[in-house]
């Protein structure tokens, strides 16, 4: 095969590439646009579970000119990256299916749509659990001669620090179907290893959350009974001795 043969289907793959990128990015944009109007009403809806448990006549502060605009409009941007990750999914799935195996289809279109679920499932569970109980911790914290009043953008940091970190935790049982999909490892020796597991767990949860040992447990607990679920669910995907001599010729 001639070098030129060799380079048209690289360039083949980088425009579809290309074209997919774009794709994503229009989507992304498509969603802000419909979204902006509403910026404000968003950023009230993120910071209501401090909002109701603020101390009597305290209130959120804007420490910079520009926060007040700036502030909503980010929140905006990245909930629309949040609602377009279906379709961003959708686009990673077309680039690489032609290059699958007909097993590995029925196995990643599947995971990309659970995944999805987990992660939303994720970012539910901070709001509607891990943020009332720790900002209701918080506010009930007072020192002598210091008012309670948080700065919108620092608020929105820290909101979405927690999002990321429970999105990402949630896709334990992903993760652990992958790794024992492809042969790292098997549900058995998962188990063998849950002592070491659950550590793990309190460990990352330590890294990923403020420090606060309530925080900590809300996301360390979840994991866990995550891993139980992604080992259960692992041992229908473990790879079948036909499916790897498929893929080695």
């Amino acid at each position: 095969m001639s070098s030129v043969e060799q380079t048209q289907p690289l360039i083949s793959h980088l425009l579809e590439l290309r074209d997919r990128l774009l794709r994503c990015v229009v989507a992304v944009i498509v969603v802000f646009i419909c979204l902006v109007y509403f910026s404000n009403h968003i950023y009230e809806f993120i910071s209501k579970p401090l909002v109701e448990r603020l101390p009597e006549g305290a209130t959120m502060i804007a420490t910079d000119v520009a926060s007040p605009f700036f502030t909503p409009l980010k929140l905006t941007l990245i909930v629309s990256v949040f609602v377009a990750v279906p379709f961003l999914l959708y686009q990673i799935w077309a680039f690489v299916a032609p290059g699958l195996y007909k097993h590995e289809r029925r196995l990643v279109m599947p995971l990309m749509f659970s995944s999805s679920v987990l992660f939303y499932g994720g970012v539910a569970f901070a709001y509607f659990v891990v943020f009332p109980l720790i900002f209701g911790f918080f506010t009930a914290i007072s020192l002598g001669g210091v008012s309670f009043a948080t700065d919108i953008s620092s608020y929105l940091d820290f909101v979405l620090a927690l999002f990321l970190a429970f999105g990402i935790a949630f896709e334990v049982p992903v993760a652990i179907i992958l790794l024992c999909w492809t042969g790292a490892t098997t549900p058995a020796t998962l188990r063998e290893k849950r002592p070491y597991i659950v550590v793990a767990a309190f460990v990352v949860g330590m890294m990923l959350t403020p420090p606060d040992i309530i925080s900590q447990t809300l996301l360390a607990v979840p994991m866990c009974l995550l891993f139980e679920i992604g080992v259960f669910c692992a041992r229908f995907y473990t790879k079948k001795e036909s499916e790897v001599e498929e893929s080695d010729s």
